[in-house]
């Protein structure tokens, strides 16, 4: 059924101008439209609609993700642009605030809203 239709990922901001600047100017996503309800970005292929709302409510996990092939390397990148990791009490981050276990490393951060961001390497 929806095995191969295209996916259309969602998250919500009040305040659309931050939040473009973000995804746009910090994480780099090509910006297509703003329309009246959403911002559109264009990742990878992949459509992200940043909605507009009166009031963002937010996930308690990560809401979107990245595969990358060198986490240290887009950590050090963002952190440059303004990005901050988030540090989770309990899990054994490094000092750039990347979780390792077991297939693959982690590291998370917040877009403006306060949704869950997250970068993943993928062990071959």
């Amino acid at each position: 059924m929806l095995g191969s239709a295209k996916l259309v990922a969602f998250v919500s901001t009040t305040d659309a101008a931050r939040s473009r600047a973000f995804y746009e100017g910090t994480l780099g996503l090509r910006f297509v439209s703003d329309e009246p309800y959403a911002l559109v970005f264009d990742v990878n292929g992949t459509m992200l609609r940043v909605q507009k709302v009166e009031r963002v409510t937010v996930a308690s996990g990560t809401t979107l993700g990245w595969q990358v092939t060198d986490i240290a390397s887009e950590v050090r990148a963002l952190s440059g642009r303004g990005v901050t990791f988030e540090r989770y009490e309990g899990m054994q981050q490094d000092e750039l605030g990347i979780w390792a276990q077991g297939g693959g490393k982690v590291a998370w951060f917040k877009d403006p809203d306060g949704h869950v961001l997250s970068l993943t390497e993928v062990r071959a």
